[in-house]
């Protein structure tokens, strides 16, 4: 462990110690004796001493000393009972400090850095027990060194080094609901360093120079650089996350909601790191949005197919239970709670010890054993089933359960009763059919042979993991997956997939509510559907058909109707036909909902912003898994064509049937999926794009390459029969290489990279927002633009701290109106830009203005409104400023009801006259023209 630096002669200590490591400032010690075989005199005789002498030091027999070359005195830093423990601070001071160490040119201050750096992560590793004085301690200091408000919460405290001129500061970084905020003392020297999460547009670990790893912090016009935590990849999770959650509140055209499980709660630590593990359950099990992470469990689920118990983690949700096996890819299990018939807890045993069992539907079970705090468990989701039961049954108007009481005793055995799929195939029965049974002729002879015997090998695969939204999913299923789904099983899978008919079963007839209630509605949405509805597969027979547009139509708004905050979104046409081929509208409904609102997050509002955010994801790792193609200039090819590759799942740049097999494996493991292909098939033409001059020949060659994919159901015709067999490359043979390359992107690693991305595009957005703002009012005022970017700027800025501790509205208005201001904002505003002297009556002034300006009558000024007002004061001439000044003086900007000792408010100013300032030589002054 860790020890608060303590000082001793360096000539005594090494007496009684062996150095087992050492380097150019620190030396790994161990007691002199111990380890030593033969050695028991020396032990006793050692041991004896350090009764006497050297008590501190007896039950640790491994410790580390700071030495700075040329000193008499050396200081204990680190301890340790074995020597694991101890190794491990070593290697953290040799990854961490010793490099830094160089750049001191004074002893004195090596030792004052590396003392203060070992006290820092102390009390890092006692953060969590602080006492609530302590706290407040904290909270003081920070108000105190940065002028913040008694309302800015502090998220967090960490220990770590600022480098500032190639030479480390040691300091403490404070994490704060909306600020990062470093302070250091050393040396006699303050550091100070405060940065608004609104201004933050990166944070990546990088390498600088002779420092291993740092932690950049990038704001606009420059970064900071940290390092030295006690726990780097924490720290960065942590800041991020504040960044993230800070633009998604305060940037107003970001179009952003902020994740549900922080709405309600208090900011803290422990939120964050809650949320965090309940976006990472909710990416990798592609689970609702709105559920959120109640219990972790770790737990061995028994596997039948493997004929044992497999170890891994449990977790539940409002609506789930979740598994997911120790080893990657070994075993999944998604079980809804909708499905769940009882949980119950059987006999303990040795052999089975603490077991749960997990009833389902279809007569299948599932057993857990070696469930810590079980009868907790067993209580929540007691009270869980029995909630949502309830409310299940007030949703379709029944007051009584349809599922069998609860037995004390089950009688369901570990195996899977193929019986229940009638009652599946029943679940969901609508009038319409797939469009494919409506516009399909006689399937060939060698298609229909080819769909026969996936059919048997699915048929194989549901009797050794199960059917159902609760099978088994493993590597196995992915294979089967890639080969392409069998026609006649496609809607079931895709529907047990990607978990749309748990969503269907639970709201039955709504599809058909929406419907009949968005027939009628004419709106932004509707238009815009209506305009694509003949761009959607118009190649292909059931679109070519009123029948096939007019269910597309009705899928499309209602999905408009549900979602009002996305509405329509080009590209939702693709996917949403294609789902049509093959599956029912209202299976084809809660399809399109599960992929946009849950597999595919933000992907379809206005801004796509979520789509944007992956393509920035996937330019990141474009440069670190295939460099050749990531640093050259062939990238910014890629993203115009590689953007309608996730927006369209490949189903726009690929053949149909070899899409239709992309949409089968995408519905199964979610984004990776898409990721993983658009890697290998960059990395397939590496050397094209590479040697490519010309943005237009590399995105050809692209484009080419998915045109050939092909199918085994698709015939492979040559154009010149002569030039014999025609080249083209084998969907599944494709998906097999990109998972076998890639394999190793997972949805959580997604997930982390997105939340850094996220910042950098919102920050893209804001600059945007800024740019098409200036350029409206530039040409209308006289201010230039560097004057209008600091107004800019400084607007941004009170609204900012209006969000942050005032009761100022976040509105969203349209990119070229920029950032709007209520009253009190703009009195702020008012008080620091007007160049009129402060007095009584500024107040009254500044409110007059605002009711002036705000000629819409909504309460707000647009940046454009306060441009003109300043440039009226600042750049007109003199008969147009006394104009303004007339103005506020009269309606509407005077009102009766206003409470003013002002000589001007009584009596009430004429306004049938206007104020004539360029009269003539020998007419009466203003004061006549007020009578």
């Amino acid at each position: 462990m860790w020890l608060t630096p303590e000082e001793q002669p360096a000539k005594t200590a090494l007496k009684l110690w062996v150095t087992e490591k050492s380097n150019d400032f620190f030396l790994l010690q161990r007691r002199r004796g111990h380890g030593d075989t033969g050695g028991k005199f020396t032990g006793m005789l050692v041991g004896a001493l350090d009764t006497v002498l050297d008590s501190n030091a007896r039950v640790t027999p491994f410790r580390i000393l700071l030495q700075v070359p040329g000193s008499a005195v050396t200081w204990i830093i680190a301890s340790g009972a074995s020597l694991e423990e101890v190794k491990s601070h070593w290697c953290w001071l040799e990854v961490n400090l010793l490099d830094s160490l160089h750049v001191f040119e004074n002893k004195e201050d090596i030792a004052s850095f590396v003392n203060g750096k070992i006290k820092g992560l102390i009390a890092d590793e006692s953060g969590g027990q602080q006492d609530p004085e302590g706290s407040r301690e904290v909270a003081v200091r920070l108000e105190q060194r940065f002028g913040l408000p008694p309302c800015e919460r502090l998220i967090a405290q960490l220990t770590c080094c600022l480098w500032k001129s190639h030479v480390p500061r040691q300091g403490w970084l404070y994490l704060t609901h909306h600020h990062l905020a470093f302070y250091s003392y050393l040396l006699g020297k303050e550091v100070k360093v405060l940065i608004p999460w609104a201004e933050v547009t990166d944070v990546e670990r990088v390498c600088v120079g002779r420092v291993t790893e740092v932690l950049r912090v990038s704001s606009r016009g420059r970064h900071r650089d940290f390092s030295m935590f006690l726990d780097t990849h924490d720290a960065v999770a942590t800041i991020t996350q504040l960044a993230d959650l800070t633009l998604r509140t305060v940037l107003p055209h970001a179009g952003l909601r902020t994740p549900h499980t922080l709405i309600h709660t208090p900011l803290t630590k422990r939120a964050l790191e809650e949320h965090r593990l309940t976006q990472e359950v909710l990416c990798v099990f592609g689970l609702p949005r709105r559920e959120s992470v109640c219990e972790v469990r770790v737990c061995a689920l028994w596997t039948p197919h493997l004929r044992a118990h497999t170890h891994g983690t449990l977790y539940t949700t409002h609506s789930y239970l979740c598994f997911s096996s120790r080893d990657t890819g070994v075993c999944s299990l998604l079980i809804p709670l909708s499905e769940v018939l009882s949980v119950e807890k059987a006999e303990s045993s040795s052999v089975l010890p603490d077991p749960v069992i997990v009833s389902v539907r279809g007569r299948r079970a599932f057993q857990m054993v070696g469930v810590c705090e079980r009868d907790t468990l067993l209580h929540a989701l007691t009270d869980r089933l029995r909630t949502l039961r309830w409310t299940h049954a007030i949703y379709k108007g029944q007051h009584t359960q349809h599922t069998p009481t609860i037995s004390a005793t089950p009688y369901y055995t570990f195996c899977y009763d193929t019986d229940g799929e009638a009652d599946g195939s029943q679940r969901h029965v609508i009038s319409t059919r797939p469009l494919i049974s409506l516009h399909q002729s006689a399937m060939p002879k060698h298609k229909s042979a080819l769909e026969r015997r996936k059919e048997a090998l699915w048929q194989e695969h549901f009797e050794e993991f199960g059917r159902g939204v609760h099978m088994f999913r493993t590597a196995h299923l992915h294979k089967l997956v890639a080969m392409g789904i069998p026609e006649s099983l496609r809607a079931e899978l895709w529907l047990t997939l990607s978990d749309a008919g748990s969503e269907m079963a639970w709201h039955p007839g709504y599809y058909a509510e929406l419907v009949t209630r968005s027939l009628g509605e004419v709106t932004v949405a509707t238009e815009e559907i209506e305009r694509d509805l003949h761009r959607s597969l118009p190649e292909h027979p059931a679109f070519q058909s009123q029948s096939g547009i007019d269910a597309l139509r009705r899928v499309l708004r209602a999905y408009a109707h549900h979602n009002t905050h996305i509405g329509y979104c080009q590209s939702m046409n693709i996917v949403a036909s294609v789902l049509l081929l093959y599956a029912r509208e209202e299976e084809v409904f809660w399809l399109l909902v599960t992929i946009c609102e849950r597999m595919l997050p933000d992907y379809f509002n206005r801004q796509v912003i979520g789509a944007q955010v992956d393509q920035s994801v996937f330019e990141a790792l474009l440069c670190e898994r295939v460099p050749d193609v990531g640093q050259t200039r062939a990238e910014c090819a890629l993203a115009s064509v590689t953007l309608s590759w996730f927006l369209t799942l490949f189903l726009s740049a690929l053949p149909l049937a070899s899409g239709l097999v992309v949409l089968d494996s995408f519905l199964c493991r979610g984004a990776p999926a898409i990721f993983q292909l658009a890697l290998c098939v960059t990395h397939t033409h590496t050397h094209t794009l590479t040697a490519s001059t010309d943005e237009g020949h590399a995105l050809m060659v692209l484009s080419s390459f998915l045109e050939q994919v092909r199918h085994d159901e698709e015939e492979c015709v040559c154009l010149d029969d002569g030039a014999g067999p025609a080249e083209h490359t084998h969907i599944t043979a494709l998906l097999k290489e990109a998972y076998e390359r890639f394999g190793d992107i997972t949805a959580t690693q997604l997930e982390q990279l997105r939340s850094r991305h996220r910042i950098t595009v919102l920050q893209s957005h804001e600059d945007t927002t800024k740019e098409n703002a200036l350029r409206l009012v530039t040409p209308e005022v006289s201010l230039s633009v560097e004057e209008l970017s600091d107004l800019y700027d400084f607007i941004k800025t009170e609204h900012l701290m209006s969000v942050y501790w005032g009761d100022g509205v976040c509105v969203s208005g349209v990119c070229s109106e920029g950032y709007q201001l209520d009253l009190p904002q703009f009195k702020s505003v008012y008080a620091a830009l007007s160049p009129w002297e402060q007095g009584l009556h500024t107040d009254t002034v500044a409110r007059r203005t605002f009711t002036l300006l705000d000629q819409s009558n909504n309460n707000l000024l647009t940046f454009t409104q306060i441009a003109h007002w300043l440039d009226t004061l600042y750049c007109e001439d003199l008969n147009v400023k006394i104009k303004w000044l007339y103005r506020l003086h009269i309606p509407p900007a005077l009102m009766d009801s206003e409470d003013d000792s002002s000589p001007l408010k009584s009596p009430l100013l004429s306004t049938a006259r206007p104020l004539q300032v360029d009269r003539p030589n020998g007419e009466s002054g203003y004061e006549g023209q007020l009578k």
